[in-house]
C-alpha cells in the first residue's frame, strides 16, 4: 500500500513542483525550461495516474489514507489525506491528460507572449487544486482544492491584465463564485454540526442519522437543506443558472485555459461533488428535484443562447453550459454514474473543441469573429478534421463518444418520476436540436461557403465579439493577401490528433463498464428502490454496438440531424432567413442577444444592494463607528484627560505639597472613619 500512497503522491506533487519552479525561477531558466518542467510535472502525474487507475479500478484495490494531522481540537482531527475509489481515480486520469494535451498546446499558442513562464506556472497550479480536490478524503480538503481552482481561474481568466475586460471578466468569476461558495461553506458547516466530522468515511457511515432530522428552529429537513447548500456551491463552479454569468466571460483569458476550465477542471468540480456527496442526495428528493430543474434550465436556455453568438469562443462556451446543464439533470435523476460519464466523454470532446477553436484563431491571425471566416476547410484540413470529430461528438452522432453519455442521460430522465422530470425531459430532449443547430451553424460559417477574411460582418444588428487573442486582429485577409489563413504548428496539432481519437472511442469502450457493471460500487450510492432509473436503463441496455444501431427508434438522433440541417438551410444554402426573421422579432432577438438580461438584472438588483449595504456599512460602521467612536472618539478622550490632567501640573512646589497634604488627610480620614463605616455595615 506504501508505494501506491507514493505514487499517489506523485500524482498530486509533481504539477506543483512544475508550478514552483516555472514562477520561481521561470526567469532563471528561460521558456524552455518553464515550458519543460511543467510539462514534466503534469506528464508525470498523467502516467501515475494511470497506474493508480489500474491499480485502483481493474484489482479493484481502492486507496484511503491519512498523511498527516494538520490539526486537531479537542476530538476533532483535520486530516490531509487521499480516498483513491474508481470515482476518483477517473477524474485523476481525465484532469491530468486533458492537462497535458492543453500543456503542449501552449508552447505554440502562447510562443509569443510576454508571460509564458508565468502561464505555465498558473495552468500547474491549477492542475494542481483540481487535483487535491478529487483526491481528497474529507469536506477540508476538499475545500481547499474547490477554492485552489476558484483563486487560480481569478489569475489565468484576467491573464492579459492590461485589458480591462479581462479584469472585468476575472473579477465577475471571482464574485459569482463567492456567492455559491457562500452556500457551499454552511453546507460543510452543517456536516460538521451534525456528524462531528469531515472524513467522509465516517460522514457516510452514518447518514441514515440524518433521516428525519430537522434544521433546529425550523421544520426543514436537515438532508434537505445539507445538499441544497452544497449544490449552490455546484452551481458556482459549475454555472448552473443562476450563477452561470461568469462562464461566458471567461473567454477573455487564453485559449488554452478556456479548455481546461471547460473541459476537465473547475466547471466539473461541481458535478465530481455532488456525485461524491451521492449518500446524502439519495436521502432528500426535494434536493434531487432542485438539482433536476436547474439543470434543465441550464442545459435548454444557455444551449439557446450559442445560437446568436458570434465569437467561436463564446458560441463553444455556451455549449459548456448546456453539457454542465445535462450533468446536472442525470444528477437529479440519480444516474450519478451517467453524470460522471458525461463528464468524461465532454471532457474530451469539448477540450478538443476549444483547441481547434484556438488553431482557427491562430489561422486566422487572431480573429475569432465567425462572420469573418469561411472556406477555411481547405486552408486548415487537419485543424477541420479534429473540429468536425469534437462536433460530431457533441451533437451525439452514434458510434461516437458524446452519444453513449448524452442519449443515456435522456433516458435516464425518462424513467425518473421526480417533481420536475417532465420539464427535464423535454428540456435535454429539445437541447439535442439546439446543440446541433448552434455547432453545426459555428462550423459551416468558419470552415464552409465563401471566405469572409477581413470583410465587414454580414450581419449589421449583431453585437461585435471581444477580441480573446492576445494581440489584434488583422484588417484586412483574403486567398491572396500575404496574412492568408494557414495551418497549425505541430504543438498545436498533436494534442488535437490525441483528444481527437477518445472523442470517438472512449464512449463505446466504456459505456458498458461504467454505466451497467459495479465499477462505482463503493464510491456511488443510489436508492434503486426510489429511483429506479439506473435499473431500468440496465434492462433496455444490449451492448454499445445494438444502442448504436437501434438510435434511430428514439427523438434524439432525428432532431440531431434536423438540427444539421437546418443550421446548413440557414447558413449555406439560405444565409439571408436569419436576418429576416431577426427582423421580424427584434424583440426575441434583443433578448438573446442580451443573454436573457441577466447581468443588467445582477447590475441592478444585486449590485446595487451591494453598493447600498457597501455604503451603509461604510457610513455607519467605517466612517461613524471605527472612525468616528474608535479611532477620532478615542483620540478626543485621550485630549479632554490630558487637557484636564495638565491643569494640576503648574510646576509649582507649594501646589505639589498642598496636594500631597491634602491626599494624607485623605487617607487619614479613611483610616480613623473604618471601624465606624465596618460596624454600620454589620
Amino acid at each position: 500500500m506504501a508505494q501506491w500512497i507514493n505514487l499517489s503522491l506523485v500524482v498530486a506533487l509533481a504539477p506543483l513542483a512544475g508550478a514552483v519552479i516555472a514562477g520561481l525561477l521561470g526567469r532563471a531558466i528561460g521558456r524552455r525550461g518553464a515550458h519543460s518542467v511543467a510539462i514534466l510535472g503534469v506528464a508525470a502525474a498523467t502516467v501515475a495516474s494511470g497506474f493508480v487507475f489500474q491499480h485502483v479500478v481493474l484489482a479493484r484495490q481502492p486507496i484511503e489514507a491519512d498523511l498527516y494531522t494538520w490539526t486537531q481540537v479537542g476530538t476533532v482531527r483535520m486530516n490531509v489525506g487521499f480516498l483513491i475509489d474508481a470515482l476518483t481515480a477517473t477524474m485523476m486520469l481525465v484532469v491530468s491528460f486533458v492537462s497535458l494535451a492543453v500543456h503542449v498546446y501552449t508552447i505554440g499558442y502562447m510562443a509569443d507572449d510576454p508571460g509564458y513562464q508565468r502561464f505555465f506556472a498558473y495552468i500547474s497550479l491549477f492542475t494542481f487544486s483540481m487535483l487535491m480536490l478529487v483526491m481528497s478524503n474529507n469536506f477540508l480538503q476538499l475545500f481547499f482544492g474547490w477554492e485552489g481552482v476558484g483563486l487560480m481561474s481569478y489569475l489565468l481568466i484576467g491573464f492579459w491584465y492590461e485589458r480591462p475586460s479581462a479584469i472585468y471578466a476575472s473579477l465577475k468569476a471571482f464574485i459569482v463564485n463567492r456567492v455559491g461558495d457562500l452556500g457551499f461553506v454552511l453546507g460543510i458547516g452543517l456536516v460538521f454540526a451534525h456528524f462531528g466530522t469531515l472524513d467522509y468515511r465516517q460522514v457516510f457511515s452514518t447518514t441514515p442519522s440524518l433521516a428525519g432530522q430537522v434544521l433546529p428552529g425550523t421544520d426543514w429537513s436537515l438532508a434537505t437543506v445539507i445538499c441544497i447548500c452544497l449544490f449552490i456551491g455546484a452551481m458556482g463552479k459549475s454555472a448552473q443558472f443562476p450563477l452561470h454569468v461568469w462562464l461566458p466571460d471567461s473567454m477573455e483569458g487564453p485559449t488554452p485555459i478556456s479548455a481546461l476550465i471547460h473541459a476537465a477542471t473547475m466547471v466539473t468540480a461541481g458535478i465530481f461533488m455532488v456525485a461524491r456527496m451521492s449518500p446524502l442526495f439519495e436521502l432528500s428528493d426535494t434536493a434531487l428535484s432542485v438539482v433536476l430543474v436547474v439543470g434543465a434550465i441550464t442545459a435548454f436556455f444557455m444551449g439557446v443562447l450559442g445560437i446568436v453568438q458570434n465569437d467561436i469562443k463564446r458560441v463553444i462556451a455556451y455549449s459548456t453550459l448546456s453539457q454542465l446543464g445535462y450533468m446536472a439533470v442525470a444528477l437529479g435523476a440519480s444516474a450519478y454514474s451517467i453524470a460522471i460519464f458525461h463528464l468524461v466523454t465532454h471532457a474530451f470532446f469539448k477540450a478538443l473543441l476549444f483547441l481547434a477553436a484556438g488553431s482557427v484563431i491562430i489561422g486566422m491571425h487572431h480573429e475569432q469573429d465567425i462572420r469573418k471566416m469561411g472556406g477555411l476547410a481547405r486552408h486548415m484540413p487537419l485543424t477541420y478534421a479534429t473540429f468536425l470529430i469534437g462536433a460530431l461528438a457533441l451533437i451525439g452522432t452514434p458510434g461516437f463518444s458524446g452519444f453513449y453519455s448524452k442519449d443515456s442521460i435522456i433516458e435516464a430522465v425518462a424513467h425518473s418520476s421526480l417533481p420536475g422530470s417532465g420539464f427535464a425531459s423535454f428540456a435535454v430532449t429539445a437541447g439535442v436540436f439546439v446543440t446541433a443547430l448552434y455547432t453545426f451553424r459555428m462550423l459551416f460559417l468558419v470552415f464552409h461557403g465563401k471566405p469572409r477574411f477581413g470583410a465587414a460582418a454580414s450581419d449589421p444588428h449583431a453585437p461585435e465579439s471581444a477580441n480573446g487573442g492576445h494581440q489584434a486582429a488583422d484588417s484586412a485577409h483574403d486567398d491572396q493577401a500575404p496574412h492568408a489563413p494557414h495551418e497549425s504548428p505541430w504543438v498545436v496539432t498533436v494534442p488535437l490528433v490525441a483528444l481527437a481519437i477518445p472523442s470517438v472511442v472512449v464512449g463505446y469502450l466504456s459505456v458498458e463498464r461504467m454505466l451497467f457493471s459495479d465499477f462505482f460500487a463503493g464510491s456511488i450510492a443510489v436508492n434503486g428502490a426510489a429511483h429506479p432509473a439506473m435499473i431500468a436503463l440496465a434492462e433496455d441496455f444490449r451492448g454499445p454496438l445494438e444502442m448504436a444501431l437501434h438510435s434511430g427508434a428514439g427523438w434524439p438522433l432525428w432532431l440531431a440531424a434536423a438540427g444539421v440541417v437546418s443550421a446548413w438551410f440557414l447558413y449555406l444554402k439560405r444565409p439571408d432567413l436569419p436576418q429576416r426573421w431577426r427582423d421580424r422579432v427584434p424583440g426575441v432577438y434583443a433578448l438573446l442577444d442580451n443573454k436573457y438580461y441577466m447581468d443588467r438584472i445582477n447590475e441592478v438588483v444585486f449590485g446595487a444592494g451591494a453598493r447600498l449595504i457597501g455604503r451603509a456599512f461604510w457610513q455607519g460602521g467605517d466612517v461613524g463607528v471605527i472612525d468616528g467612536v474608535a479611532v477620532n472618539g478615542s483620540a478626543r478622550l485621550v485630549r479632554w484627560i490630558a487637557l484636564l490632567v495638565r491643569r494640576v501640573q503648574t510646576g509649582y512646589i507649594y501646589h505639589y505639597a498642598f496636594a500631597m497634604l491634602v491626599g494624607v488627610g485623605i487617607v487619614l480620614f479613611a483610616f480613623v472613619t473604618r471601624p465606624y463605616v465596618m460596624a454600620a455595615v454589620r
